[in-house]
C-alpha cells in the first residue's frame, strides 16, 4: 500500500495537469483525482492481481476517462451558471522559472494554462479537447492516446486534426514575453482604474472581448454579459472601474502561465485578471475576469 501510494503521489501533478486542462475546474479536477486514487488503490490491492508495468500510462488511461465522464455533469452545471463561464484560474511558476526536462513538469510553464487557450478548448467537443490536450500539451502519440481513450488510431487522428485547426483558427500559436505582458497589464489597469478614456482606448484592439465571471455572487466588470468591440469594452470598464477596483490592493502573480493582477481586500481575493495580448503585444484582444469568490478561494 505504501509503494501503490508513493506512485499516485509521484505522478500527481501530471493527473492534475491533464484533467484540469480537460475540465477547467480544479474542484471537478480534484473530484477525478481522487476517483482515480480509489480505482489505483483498488487495482493495487486486488488479490492475485497482475503487475502494472507502466504505472504512469494506467494512471493517465484512468483520470483521462474520468475526466471523459465528468463532461456531462460538469456541461449541466454551466447551463445554469449565472453570467459567463470561465475556466478556474490557478496559479503558476513564473514563466522565468527553470525549464524542466520531464513534460509533465515543464507543462507548467506553457501557454497551455493560459486562460485564453482554456476558453478556446472549451469549444471543442469533450473527445476532441481531451485529445488535443493528450497531444499537443503533453506529446502523446496517437497510437497511445487511442489506447488510453479506448479508440482506433485513425479516429484519434481525425479528432486530432479537427481539434487543431480549431484551435488554431481561434488562437493563433503566438505568446508574448512576460515582462510585455506585465507592462500592457500594468499600462491597462492604470488607465481603466484612472477613469482615462483616451488611454484605454489606444491600448484596446479594435476588435477586443470582455468577459466578466462573477457567478452570481460577485460583480465583475462587465456585470453578467461579454462585451465585443473596442467602444463598448472601454465602456463597460470606465463605468464599473470604481466598484472592482476601489480600496483593492493589487499584486502581478502568474495564473494560467501568464503575469496576471490578482485584486486583494485585506487577505481575500477579490478578482483575477487576465489579458490576451495581439500578435505585435501592444494591444489587448482579450480580458477575463473572474470574481466568483467559489473560483478565487484557493489563490489566497
Amino acid at each position: 500500500m505504501r509503494a501503490a501510494t508513493k506512485t499516485f503521489t509521484d505522478h500527481r501533478d501530471l493527473l492534475f495537469s491533464i484533467v484540469y486542462n480537460m475540465l477547467g475546474s480544479v474542484a471537478d479536477t480534484e473530484d477525478v483525482l481522487q476517483e482515480t486514487w480509489l480505482s489505483w488503490m483498488a487495482r493495487s490491492q486486488a488479490p492475485g492481481a497482475e503487475r502494472i508495468d507502466n504505472p504512469r500510462s494506467y494512471l493517465v488511461r484512468i483520470a483521462a476517462n474520468r475526466a471523459l465522464d465528468h463532461q456531462a455533469a460538469v456541461a449541466r452545471r454551466r447551463e445554469t451558471y449565472v453570467g459567463p463561464w470561465l475556466p478556474e484560474p490557478i496559479a503558476t511558476p513564473c514563466a522565468s522559472a527553470p525549464a524542466f526536462d520531464d513534460t509533465a513538469d515543464a507543462v507548467m510553464h506553457t501557454e497551455s494554462l493560459s486562460m485564453a487557450l482554456l476558453v478556446v478548448l472549451e469549444t471543442l467537443s469533450p473527445l476532441e479537447r481531451g485529445v488535443f490536450v493528450l497531444h499537443e500539451v503533453f506529446g502523446y502519440p496517437h497510437t497511445e492516446i487511442a489506447d488510453i481513450l479506448g479508440r482506433s488510431p485513425s479516429a484519434i487522428r481525425q479528432l486530432a486534426h479537427r481539434a487543431r485547426e480549431h484551435v488554431q483558427a481561434r488562437r493563433p500559436r503566438y505568446e508574448p514575453a512576460p515582462g510585455v505582458r506585465q507592462q500592457v497589464t500594468e499600462r491597462f489597469l492604470a488607465a481603466t482604474l484612472g477613469g482615462d478614456v483616451d488611454a484605454l482606448l489606444q491600448i484596446l484592439s479594435p476588435e477586443v472581448s470582455l468577459w466578466g465571471d462573477g457567478g452570481g455572487k460577485a460583480h465583475p466588470a462587465g456585470g453578467l454579459r461579454s462585451f465585443h468591440g473596442r467602444d463598448k469594452v472601454a465602456r463597460a470598464l470606465i463605468a464599473n472601474a470604481r466598484r472592482f477596483g476601489r480600496d483593492l490592493d493589487i499584486v502581478y502573480r502568474s495564473v494560467n502561465g501568464a503575469p496576471s493582477a490578482v485584486m486583494f481586500d485585506g487577505d481575500t481575493t477579490q478578482a483575477v485578471i487576465s489579458l490576451d495580448l495581439t500578435p505585435d503585444g501592444h494591444q489587448v484582444c482579450g480580458i477575463y475576469i473572474v470574481a466568483n469568490p467559489d473560483k478565487l478561494s484557493h489563490l489566497e
